[in-house]
């Protein structure tokens, strides 16, 4: 499959790699923004943006520290300021989001993300107000591992968690952590559990995980993202976004639970529909784009 051509929109003092699909026959007025999840790039999105452009104008993105986007260092809340490091999180990637809709976009919107790009869509919907038009979440994150999902009676892991919250954030084991992960064999073993259908799982996906994580600060972001402790969860978010949401949902999804996905669409007025794709896991977008291409547009047409 061939790749669209990435362009460049500077965001404060980082370059921004983006890409879009515009039909020439197309006249729509509707855009959509894809929005990868975590480890990815816009170019996760391969099944899914020239179908969806076929109608709209559609839109990806590489989040700061992912793709082909600058990568800047990452500090955490302890550490002293120091050029071109960054503190990553959802406030940082929601507020890139938003910003890039009002000043390349330029008119409302639907996001669509899958996994942190879930939380990242949700944070930018907050920003965007009236200018989001909906949000689709692909097996949102729910961040088991957030602060706030700790429950009292889980004696074992309130011990533990001081241990592991030092360990992660020295950087010498961060970037152990990181080499051991980015390299083909093991993405692969990754897939195999994310894609339990085994659809999809081709030499060019694999190139689409492996090749960002070659680049020089490719340890920064993934730094950065393991050591966010304390973020918003989505039902942090829910309240805050009126616009209207659906849940596509790989049915066996080995990380992010589906149950919690049913109890956030009882719970949740503006989550208008759950979609569950049978067989398919983490990434329903990539593992069986033609329904979740579907879904999609089902939610638009009933939504704009």
């Amino acid at each position: 499959m061939s790749f669209k051509k990435s362009e460049n929109w500077k965001w404060k003092n980082w370059d921004i790699s983006w890409s879009s699909t515009k039909q020439s026959s197309n006249n729509s007025d509707l855009n959509i923004l894809l929005i990868h999840g975590f480890g990815a790039s816009k170019r996760h999105w391969r099944h899914n943006q020239d179908f969806l452009g076929n109608n709209h104008n559609c839109y990806s993105i590489d989040l700061l520290g992912f793709g082909e986007s600058s990568q800047p260092g990452a500090s955490l809340d302890y550490e002293s300021y120091k050029d071109n490091y960054v503190k990553y999180s959802f406030d940082l990637w929601g507020s890139q989001v938003a910003t890039f809709c009002n000043e390349v976009i330029k008119s409302p919107v639907y996001l669509v993300g899958n996994s942190i790009g879930g939380v990242v869509s949700l944070k930018a919907a907050e920003i965007l107000k009236e200018n989001c038009n909906g949000l689709v979440l692909i097996d949102c994150a729910q961040r088991t591992m957030d602060d706030k999902r700790l429950k009292r009676s889980d004696v074992l892991m309130n011990l533990l968690r001081p241990v592991i919250k030092t360990l992660v954030s020295k950087r010498i084991i961060s970037n152990t952590l990181f080499e051991r992960a980015a390299n083909p064999a093991v993405i692969k073993q990754i897939l195999k559990k994310a894609y339990p259908s085994g659809k999809n799982i081709d030499e060019e996906l694999i190139e689409i995980l492996y090749n960002p994580s070659q680049r020089k600060n490719s340890k920064e972001a993934f730094r950065g993202f393991i050591n966010l402790f304390d973020d918003y969860l989505a039902t942090d978010l829910f309240y805050r976004v009126n616009s209207p949401i659906q849940l596509i949902w790989g049915e066996k999804d080995p990380w992010e639970s589906l149950n919690e996905a049913k109890s956030w669409k009882k719970n949740y007025k503006n989550i208008k529909r759950l979609d569950v794709i049978k067989e398919a896991g983490h990434c329903p977008h990539d593992e069986n784009p033609e329904e979740t291409n579907n879904l999609i547009c089902q939610f638009i047409q009933e939504t704009k």
